[in-house]
């Protein structure tokens, strides 16, 4: 195996690293943060840093960059407290990582990408239409990450819509996000498609794993 130490880590070429440790994390999930300002101007950006905090409440954390330097979608959510994701399918791949070019804050990346902000339940963050699994959310804390001055939101799940195709929610609850046609991310710039290999019950000491059905 090769070995990097974090010394060695840090003198590597900026780009090398950056692409480097996007990807240690393995398969992320690809969504499409949707933000308005406060006069209507709506953004839309692709994220990776989604991660589940609790069911109940439902949370979701998102790690935004630093910052330091202007970020529209951390600015409108600061403003607004409401914002959407929305997950990524392989039929607007291209689009949805087309938002991640650095759009001046009056161009709205849903035109220029060529996506459509929807608006359902007299909620105000745009969802994209075109997404098959949509979540709203509100934010409820903001936690500041010393170390490298990137930013943790924890919002709640106000509004949760999922695809009407066979299969995708399942009796138990559960989601098969290959049936939804949900992509995944690894490190910056590369797609996978999703599918299930393997389903187990729950887990219990000295008794054996019961393999469910796909």
């Amino acid at each position: 195996m090769r070995h990097f130490t974090a010394a060695d880590l840090g003198q590597l070429e900026k780009v090398y690293r950056l692409n480097l440790i996007n990807a240690i994390t393995g398969f992320k999930p690809a969504n499409l943060l949707g933000t308005v300002n406060a006069e209507g101007r709506t953004n839309l950006a692709i994220i990776s840093s989604v991660v589940h905090l609790g069911s109940n409440p439902a949370l979701l954390g998102l790690v935004m960059r630093p910052p330091s330097v202007e970020r529209h979608s951390y600015d409108n959510i600061r403003a607004t407290g409401r914002y959407t994701l929305n997950h990524v399918h392989e039929g607007i791949i291209r689009a949805a990582h087309y938002t991640s070019a650095n759009f001046p804050r009056e161009v709205s990346e849903f035109e220029a990408c060529g996506l459509t902000p929807a608006y359902h339940d007299g909620f105000s963050a745009p969802y994209v239409q075109e997404s098959h699994l949509q979540i709203g959310l509100e934010l409820l804390q903001e936690v500041p990450i010393e170390a490298n001055g990137t930013v943790l939101l924890i919002g709640r799940v106000q509004h949760l819509y999922l695809p009407d195709t066979p299969g995708v929610l399942r009796p138990d609850g559960s989601l098969d996000l290959a049936a939804a046609g949900t992509v995944a991310l690894s490190g910056l710039d590369t797609y996978y498609e999703a599918r299930p290999v393997a389903r187990y019950g729950y887990a219990r000491p000295h008794q054996e794993l019961e393999k469910l059905e796909i």
